[in-house]
């Protein structure tokens, strides 16, 4: 069965949203940033708000939940709750309301948990606030609704701090506070973008498991089309603030009304791998048995030894793409880092054009620097806040003896390159957009004529129309310069779209590795089977708006 069935009593509306205007009233034209939206969700109904960055999708969630920003002001309409209208509530009110009857997720727990307090202590911090419940009540309650969201040892758990946890039990923590005093209406903003394919399959089923059970309505704000196949039963679509096309997810994926629909579904990237490239002989990059081993020293104990990469070994030619996923903890940024030199591997060699780069000193590796760029997912974080993007692209060639007048003329073509005007190098990286940052952090590693670019996750937290150009740029740039590209991703649709060979890692090993074709259509192994299948959305055909024919991967003899 392609899309979920449920039922729910059309009546019984739990949130509606009638002619919501938000705007920025202290900027000339007071600029509507949401227009007179209207948004209905019922108890038990899983809504989905989709749209690219910057449509009003966080802006309708905080909104609902009253943290808009000072900024922001909601200039007309009306927000009910079961009836109640949220828009004259104080901030007390709106205080007792939040978590006891209308709760939100976040995209990143590790950021809206305390990482002082202990996970367990925050859970019933939420009771403690909302209810009259004593010490040990609550923490019966704490522990049972960590048994619901399936977190192992919870025990353990309950004691630990966020960063002892994985990304995905920090998420069922953030779900468990989120669920424990039952709201009628939950908010889950982008909870599972950063999350791998099997992490997210086990959220979005949590999710909905605790949905049917407590009957909770649900506005799911995403910008991953497979997720909305998944789990919608009603889709709201919107760009520039405003509702473009809503309907039940099987109507709207079939048959899409508005334009603007059909190019969101249209740049979801097929599963079907591209046609490989022929490999030549000049390999510029070979990795030979590279193992890289996490503790075993310590001063008072010995530590357990965590094995991080184990004897991975391939071998890239120019103008390929050499694709490696797996899930959170797969070792894929640890290969990524050690052939950065980002850290040092135990063992093995790592040759760059015949020199082995795995044991140089910081000085003897520096000429070797500019061969190897790389783009980390944030560009945020990478790009400093405090330079123009002209500095920040020519710092590269500056340190390696280019005058600075050549510099900046290298700058300024690429950013034609790269689909950016002349005059974005006098600029701040806060004054882009996500998918212009991640353009000019491949500016300024192409700016070093680089024979291998190490790509870390570069595109996993754009939305997918972005994500569909920034991809067209790199193999755009590929071709153009002959650049080997190393993309290491979760995203099993981003991998066959982009790269020739795929290199599947479980628990820091390769289990397998072949043409993409080979790989992601017939694949071997039972890991890389399961990650296929955990793929949202893996059934429908989004490009030309079907259902995909039925795929059964024969078991290896």
């Amino acid at each position: 069965m392609l899309f979920k069935t449920r039922n729910f009593d059309t009546a019984d509306v739990v949130l509606q949203a009638c002619d919501l205007t938000v705007t920025l009233p202290d900027t000339p034209g007071n600029p509507g940033v949401l227009k007179s939206i209207d948004v209905t969700i019922r108890a038990g109904e899983t809504v989905c708000l989709v749209g690219e960055s910057g449509s009003g999708k966080s802006v309708t969630s905080l909104a609902i939940m009253g943290l808009l920003p000072q900024a922001l002001q909601v200039a007309g309409g009306t927000i009910q709750l079961q009836g109640r209208d949220l828009l004259p509530l104080t901030q007390a009110q709106m205080r007792e309301l939040r978590a006891a009857r209308v709760a939100m997720i976040f995209q990143e727990p590790m950021t809206a948990l305390n990482p002082v307090l202990r996970v367990g202590d925050q859970i019933m911090e939420v009771m403690e606030l909302h209810t009259d419940m004593g010490t040990a009540e609550r923490r019966r309650r704490a522990v049972a609704i960590m048994e619901q969201v399936h977190l192992p040892d919870v025990e353990r758990i309950f004691k630990s701090y966020p960063h002892q946890l994985s990304g995905g039990q920090r998420q069922r923590i953030m779900i468990a506070m989120a669920l424990v005093l039952e709201p009628v209406l939950l908010i889950a903003d982008e909870p599972t973008t950063a999350l791998d394919v099997t992490t997210q399959k086990q959220i979005l089923a949590l999710i909905d498991e605790l949905q049917r059970d407590h009957g909770t309505a649900v506005l799911f704000i995403t910008h991953d089309m497979g997720v909305v196949a998944e789990i919608a039963d009603t889709v709201y679509v919107m760009k520039h603030g405003e509702i473009v096309e809503h309907g039940a997810v099987e109507t709207l994926l079939r048959e899409p009304r508005a334009d603007y629909t059909r190019k969101l579904l249209q740049a979801v990237p097929s599963l079907s791998p591209r046609d490989a490239r022929p490999a030549g002989d000049d390999a510029v990059l070979r990795v030979e048995r590279l193992n890289k081993i996490y503790g075993g020293g310590g001063i008072l104990r010995k530590l357990p030894q965590a094995h991080a990469a184990k004897d991975v070994t391939f071998s890239l030619s120019r103008g390929r793409t050499l694709g490696i996923v797996g899930e959170s903890g797969s070792g894929k940024s640890t290969v990524a880092r050690c052939i950065m030199r980002l850290i040092d591997p135990t063992s093995g060699r790592i040759l760059l054009d015949d020199a082995d780069i795995a044991t140089l000193s910081r000085s003897a590796l520096r000429p070797h620097r500019r061969k190897l760029q790389v783009v980390f997912q944030d560009p945020m974080r990478s790009l400093n806040p405090r330079w123009t993007i002209g500095e920040s692209l020519i710092e590269g060639p500056l340190n390696y003896g280019t005058t600075r007048a050549d510099a900046m003329a290298e700058a300024a073509r690429l950013m034609g390159v790269v689909g950016l005007p002349a005059d974005a190098l006098a600029r701040y990286p806060h004054q882009f957009s996500g998918g212009q940052r991640q353009r000019i952090a491949i500016a300024r590693a192409v700016m070093m004529r680089p024979d291998v670019l190490v790509a870390d996750e570069a595109v996993s937290a754009l939305d997918v129309s972005v994500q569909a150009q920034v991809l067209d740029l790199l193999d755009q740039l590929q071709r153009d310069l002959g650049i080997a590209i190393v993309f290491i991703t979760h995203d099993l649709r981003v991998a066959a779209q982009i790269c020739d060979e795929v290199i599947v890692m479980q628990r820091g090993a390769v289990v397998e590795h072949g043409p993409a074709g080979q790989v992601l259509a017939a694949p071997a192994h039972p890991y890389t089977r399961a990650l296929i299948e955990a793929a949202p959305g893996r059934s429908w055909d989004f490009q030309n708006f079907r259902a995909m024919p039925e795929v059964r991967h024969a078991e290896p003899a």
